[in-house]
């Protein structure tokens, strides 16, 4: 009887161990769905072209969430990674002319935005991470305040016109297609995904973050110096949006004020989604790539199924809140 009652329980240990594994690969489902949906609704969707634009779309959102992931998984959020991007993106947009306007070779003016366009968001991470850490700020009320600072020095630096008059050499090379399919947006992004990947998975840096995550109070006993870290986790977080905002520019040749605008929305619900807890020490970059991917699925296959834009908004939205309840009903099973 005994026998019967351990070989019972298990069995029961086994079927809930394959339930939970199942259920962290449900967002992977999903995308296949919203694949199988959309190609069916209309078969343009599964052209290289839409693949080209869907995933070249991808890389903005995808950007933005990696440095975002880092951040909630120290049980932080950064509401300033849209600003982030949209100003940076100004700042090399505004070098490039001035190069263009003295007189300087485009290729020492594109190193130069570059350089500029980086630090410009490397210094928002930074004064957030000083904000938090020193000032004791909550992450959400810094950086939301920081999301202010930055659209209006945007819009105070670029006087809200678009800046235009760029080398055009930067269009051809945003714009460049490696193999027939893969385009330079996506091949930045992919760097990147592999960076913070092996920076969390195989360094000290990702130790530090999942530690901070789960107990700050624990990390701080075993030595982790909590405010120096996080203000590198948001310094990295400022640092992804301004590559975004690079790319944006080198894609349409062009700087406006608007880039960015509202684009935190899609980074935070491509992390939430790809299973990164909100209070922080549980998420995977596998996942948030999963997250990017299916908004920029689900926004191209509205936009391919002439779906009002507006619409477009209440899905991101109503799926955040979907991926949280699902996130939370997973954790009180595996806790039961």
């Amino acid at each position: 009887m005994l026998l019967n009652r351990n070989t019972a329980a298990t069995e029961d240990l086994r079927t809930q161990t394959f339930l939970h594994r199942l259920s962290d690969y449900w967002i992977f489902g999903v995308l296949v769905l919203l694949i199988l949906v959309f190609s069916i609704i209309n078969p343009v969707f599964m052209s290289i072209t839409n693949w080209i634009n869907t995933s070249t779309f991808m890389t903005d959102t995808l950007l933005l969430a990696l440095g975002q992931t880092v951040v909630i998984l120290t049980a932080g959020i950064d509401l300033s990674v849209g600003a982030a991007m949209g100003l940076s993106s100004m700042v090399f947009a505004l070098i490039l002319e001035y190069g263009m306007n003295i007189g300087l070779s485009q290729w020492v003016s594109i190193p130069l935005g570059i350089v500029g366009g980086m630090a410009t968001g490397l210094t928002i991470g930074l004064v957030n991470g000083l904000l938090i850490t020193r000032w004791n700020i909550t992450p959400f009320i810094a950086t939301l305040g920081m999301l202010g600072v930055c659209t209006g020095l945007t819009f105070i630096i670029s006087n809200g016109t678009s800046v235009t008059t760029l080398p055009e050499d930067i269009g051809v090379i945003g714009n460049h297609i490696f193999l027939g399919f893969i385009s330079f947006s996506v091949l930045v992004a992919g760097l990147g995904v592999v960076w913070i990947y092996m920076l969390l998975g195989k360094t000290r840096f990702g130790r530090y973050t999942y530690a901070i995550g789960s107990n700050v109070e624990s990390a701080r006993r075993a030595g982790i110096n909590v405010s120096a870290h996080l203000t590198k986790v948001y310094m990295l977080s400022g640092f992804l949006a301004s590559l975004a905002g690079i790319i944006i520019v080198m894609r349409f040749v062009n700087g406006s004020p608007l880039t960015g605008s509202h684009t935190e929305l899609n980074a935070i619900a491509a992390v939430v989604i790809g299973g990164t807890s909100l209070f922080g020490g549980r998420g995977s970059i596998s996942g948030t790539v999963v997250g990017a991917a299916i908004i920029s699925v689900l926004l191209t296959g509205l936009v391919l199924g002439h779906v009002q834009p507006y619409w477009q908004i209440v899905a991101i939205g109503a799926i955040i809140i979907l991926a949280v309840y699902i996130d939370q009903f997973r954790n009180r099973h595996k806790k039961s």
